[in-house]
């Protein structure tokens, strides 16, 4: 079993150097040491779109290594087939933060490759990721069109010429991105899941869920990050997969470092799917499991909760009609648990419920 760690707030800079001070990461660390950061810029978006990494995130690993007497720090990555890796560092921020700690950027789309085997796959890779000492990973939790999940095993995919993102998608994604995963390790997983994306890799539907997620284990950090989403480990057929192939194990523990912060209700995009929600006081991290489920539930072509979804500290101690999602929820009729409860429960109780409705319903008439 691989250990997660999670802690819930909104500065992405702070979060992430109190999490690897909890880790202990700088038992680890030598100064001699060559550390390459992997970030998600997919496309020349900023991280409130919910599609690439805050730079905040990145900007405290760099503070952490540093602090450290670790300055062998490089920032790289590929950007997707058809958009500009230069034009995403200086829209996402990053050009700004290599400035400013006088960390070198490398377009991985330029770098060279070599070339290894993984069980019958022939997998080219660049080569720059593979030369660090200590690579770390800094995914954005967010859902993707295919894989459903993209997050830290997905995320190794821009460490790939262009070459081979496009026969990835000829051979199907997951059994590629599994074997890439044997192929390079990571020494470190640190998820931007301040803000994500409720159904595409691009951005669009953002969530805020205010958290970053820390772990050694990229299969294990995936599994934990697949239920923040409402997502079985089936449905993301990788995971096994790396599982599978050595890479870690799917089995985690979580070790949470605080509790959520209040946030309130978003609307906007994701608006028709909190009309039946009753928010009093919620934390983010709660309320963006919630909405996570909801969108499951959409896409799982099951109707909107008829009862009422309460959410917040503000019920703490109330009796309530209806579902209560959260430990502040405990008088309600029907009771998610947890602070906060993943997507995944939230949406096996609301399924469960309306399951038992469609049962009443059709025994009635």
């Amino acid at each position: 079993m691989s250990h997660v760690f999670v802690k819930y707030g909104h500065d992405g800079r702070q979060l992430t150097y109190d999490i690897l001070e909890s880790m202990r990461l700088g038992r680890q660390l030598d100064p001699a040491m060559t550390f390459g950061i992997k970030p998600n810029l997919v496309l020349a978006k900023p991280s409130e779109s919910g599609a690439t990494t805050d730079p905040q995130v990145t900007a405290g690993i760099i503070e952490y290594l540093l602090d450290h007497e670790c300055s062998r720090i490089t920032i790289m990555e590929s950007s997707w087939l058809g958009d500009s890796t230069t034009r995403a560092f200086a829209k996402c921020g990053y050009e700004a933060l290599s400035q400013r700690y006088g960390v070198p950027l490398v377009d991985l789309k330029r770098d060279s490759t070599y070339r290894c085997r993984v069980d019958d796959l022939d997998l080219d890779i660049c080569r720059t990721p593979t030369d660090v000492d200590f690579l770390i990973n800094v995914p954005v939790l967010k859902a993707h069109c295919q894989t459903h999940l993209t997050c830290a095993l997905k995320n190794l995919k821009g460490c790939i010429p262009d070459t081979e993102k496009r026969r990835y998608h000829t051979l199907g994604l997951h059994r590629p991105i599994a074997a890439l995963n044997k192929a390079l390790r990571q020494s470190l997983v640190v998820v931007d899941g301040i803000i994500g994306d409720l159904t595409f890799e691009e951005g669009g539907t953002p969530v805020t869920m205010d958290r970053v997620i820390a772990g050694q284990d990229p299969t294990a950090v995936d599994a934990y990050c697949a239920s923040l989403l409402g997502l079985s480990l089936e449905q993301v057929p990788y995971i096994k997969m790396a599982a599978d192939l050595g890479v870690g194990t799917s089995e985690y523990s979580i070790t949470a470092l605080n509790s959520g912060s209040e946030a309130s209700l978003h609307t906007g995009s994701i608006g028709h799917l909190t009309k039946c929600v009753a928010e009093d006081q919620a934390c983010s991290a709660c309320l963006g499991s919630l909405i996570h489920a909801l969108r499951r539930l959409q896409d799982n072509d099951h109707p909107a909760p008829r009862q009422t979804l309460h959410i917040g500290q503000g019920y703490r101690g109330r009796g309530l009609p209806g579902v209560g999602v959260g430990s502040c929820t405990q008088g309600a009729s029907v009771h998610v648990p947890g602070c906060p409860p993943s997507a995944a429960q939230i949406l096996e109780v609301l399924t469960n419920m309306l399951s038992d409705d469609d049962a009443k319903n059709s025994s009635s008439s």
